[in-house]
């Protein structure tokens, strides 16, 4: 398709206008061939994959909408937009905020949970012309009578695979069943298959499908992956590639809260400019967390998947899968947080040996291969293989204990999560989940699986269903011990325990 303009589409002069201002020239893809259906008021089924422009693509006709008087009066909303994160719905928020600067009085609303619930029913109480909303919270909101959808004119259901996998379902269906019929439904997804089309076809009519191909973009993304040995191998090839010439920002994805945590404060002890954020964070806290990352006071962001989606930060050049994503449409849209608005990134994924068949998928789902890359001093010792691997191996604590090539200092060297010559996870020779003499799960020459005196598992007075102080790991740090112990150790009393989480 030639080189359209915006105003070739059919948008208006101010919205035009403030895209100009904002540096937008020519459409992408899906906006092209997106926003003439939407302006004719067709519903439309469109799948997009992330970086492609689809926010554009869908705000610019409702702006377009606003720019003629209601038929109909209140104060509810004329267009709805459904996101499955806060930070989707922020940064779609704020979109709709900088397309619309031509026009007078735009007044949009961000519905979110985190976000203080008083604050909200203020808002609601006043006239709104966008709300963009995460379902849960809008649902809280209808169901109370604060919002009424009497004059909405548009529904967008942005990343529906994803709110579908998030378990939004009966929360989606429930808020469209309070919409009028009359309006015009647009959904985008990286997928239209399955529940997705399934949901689909029951919120839409005589709906018009557009299949946009993942964008050329991809190609500025240099793919790499690497294979660790053990958790403490891992840790060092984060730290390597943290110190890479030519990183500006990064970020770096675990798999659960405590990980972000944990991997964020090790980072901030080897002095990276470091942030976490999870889905367990107060929206004020994630609000500060993401200005670091825009503002470039944070080189290093540490997150759950709560990031994937919905965060536009140009300074990000490398995208780290510390812990491999779940699925192939996960990590596609992991790796889209770099190489954005034309600019060129790097994305590795640390795998473990046993995880060679996600490997796999991913290459197929994105149809090319990925590089196998190595860090000379850290090269893993075994192969990869697609079998289970045998007890104590290519997992967390595996027993491996110091490697070859470990730096002297830095992540991963002399600290207790991975590495050092004071034990953790996975080496050392004090007090490793795994290592060293005087204790650990198969750890150096004294205790392991029944062991001797000390901290082993099932040691002496101290093993497994041991004393009040006890349990699997011995003093203070044992799984189902009594009233100290527990699966978090020291501190963080676990299962059989008084408190904590573990």
């Amino acid at each position: 398709m030639s080189q359209a303009t915006f105003a070739e589409l059919g948008l208006a002069a101010p919205i035009v206008d403030a895209l100009t201002a904002a540096g937008y020239e020519h459409p992408t893809s899906v906006q092209a061939q997106s926003i003439p259906s939407a302006l004719e008021g067709q519903d439309l089924l469109v799948s997009s994959q992330t970086g492609s422009g689809k926010t554009a693509a869908f705000v610019l006709p409702g702006l377009q909408k606003l720019l003629t008087e209601s038929k109909i009066s209140g104060r509810g909303p004329r267009m709805l937009v459904l996101t499955p994160t806060r930070e989707l719905a922020l940064q779609v928020n704020k979109a709709a905020m900088t397309y619309g600067r031509g026009l007078r009085n735009l007044r949009t609303l961000c519905v979110v949970g985190g976000s203080p619930y008083a604050q909200q029913l203020r808002m609601l109480e006043r006239p709104v012309d966008i709300v963009v909303a995460t379902p849960g919270r809008l649902l809280d909101h209808l169901q109370s009578g604060r919002i009424d959808f009497g004059r909405l004119e548009m529904l967008v259901l942005d990343e529906a695979d994803r709110m579908l996998d998030m378990g939004f379902v009966e929360d989606i269906e429930s808020i469209v069943a309070r919409t009028p019929e009359t309006r015009q439904t647009v959904l985008f997804s990286a997928t239209l298959d399955g529940v997705v089309g399934q949901l689909a076809r029951r919120l839409t009519r005589n709906a018009k499908r557009i299949d946009v191909a993942a964008p050329a973009r991809e190609s500025l993304i240099e793919q790499r992956l690497m294979f660790a040995d053990d958790l403490g191998h891992k840790n060092r090839l984060l730290d390597a590639l943290l110190r890479e010439t030519g990183l500006n920002q990064a970020v770096v994805f675990a798999s659960t809260r405590r990980s972000t945590e944990d991997i964020a404060q090790l980072l901030a002890d080897s002095g990276f400019a470091v942030s976490a954020l999870h889905g367990e964070m107060h929206q004020g806290q994630r609000n500060r967390t993401l200005q670091g990352l825009r503002d470039g006071r944070t080189q290093v962001l540490v997150a759950t998947d709560v990031a994937a989606r919905g965060i536009d930060v140009a300074g990000i050049s490398h995208v780290i899968n510390f812990d491999s994503p779940r699925n192939a449409e996960d990590y596609v849209h992991r790796i889209g947080r770099t190489g954005r608005a034309g600019r060129t990134g790097v994305a590795v994924t640390l795998f473990n040996h046993s995880e060679a068949h996600r490997v796999r998928d991913i290459e197929r789902y994105t149809g090319k291969p990925i590089e196998v890359s190595t860090i000379p001093g850290l090269e893993p010792v075994r192969r990869a293989s697609s079998s289970k691997p045998r007890f104590g191996q290519g997992r967390p604590g595996g027993g491996n204990g110091p490697r070859r090539g470990a730096p002297s200092s830095g992540f991963g060297a002399n600290r207790p999560f991975g590495g050092g010559d004071r034990g953790g996870f996975g080496g050392g020779d004090n007090r490793g989940f795994g290592g060293g003499d005087r204790g650990g799960f198969g750890g150096g020459d004294r205790p392991h699986a029944g062991g001797a005196d000390n901290r082993g598992f099932g040691g002496e007075n101290r093993g497994n269903r041991g004393n009040d102080r006890g349990g699997f790991g011995g003093n203070d740090r044992g799984f189902g011990g009594g009233d100290r112990g527990g699966f978090g150790g020291r501190g963080r009393p676990g299962s059989g325990a008084r408190q904590g989480r573990g």
